[in-house]
């Protein structure tokens, strides 16, 4: 009987917790929570809208389809300019990407060594900026180790032009997507 009596009151501490949990959780409830969470397009009647994570219409030009017509040329969803980090990922194709936010706008390249000059390496940071496809919405850092006699890389200075040559080429591609996708 002993057990028994024990076995009662282990489930009923259970089951009191349960319903303890359950009234907190319902309490949290508010009238907010029921608010519709899809778009609809008062122009179309009332019909869902489509969209994606993306935004509503950018997620096909993020992934190459640049035959949609309804593309903004500020980037929908992602939070930089879909040209500029699609021109980015393109410019720095050759080059191992570490890490990559396209909603925060950055791209950071692990190092990587020209064939041309194994004794040197190079790593990159890029900022997208902006929403706008302007120039100073771009900013890349370069950084350069160079192999010392011992075997080890060391820091060194990248000439300051370097940064602005590859800045200038992101640019000069992100102008020829766009211009693709208006024509």
């Amino acid at each position: 009987m002993r057990r028994f009596t024990g076995y009662w009151r282990w489930a009923g501490g259970r089951i009191s917790i349960a319903i303890l949990a359950t009234a907190l959780l319902s309490a949290c409830e508010s009238e907010y929570y029921e608010a519709e969470t899809v778009d609809r397009d008062p122009t179309k009647g009332d019909h869902p809208v489509q969209g994606s994570i993306l935004g509503r219409d950018n997620a096909d030009f993020l992934f190459g389809n640049t035959g949609s017509p309804t593309i903004e040329p500020g980037g929908g969803g992602i939070g930089v300019n879909a040209y500029l980090w699609r021109a980015t990922l393109d410019t720095m194709s050759i080059w191992p990407v570490a890490s990559a936010d396209p909603f925060g706008g950055v791209i950071i390249t692990d190092w990587y060594a020209p064939p041309a000059t194994p004794n040197e390496r190079f790593k990159l940071n890029i900022y997208i900026l902006d929403r706008a496809l302007r120039a100073d919405g771009l900013r890349v850092a370069v950084f350069r180790q160079v192999r010392a006699t011992s075997g080890e890389w060391r820091n060194a200075a990248a000439k300051t032009q370097t940064a602005t040559q590859i800045e200038n080429a992101i640019l000069t591609r992100a102008r020829q997507f766009r211009n693709r996708t208006v024509q």
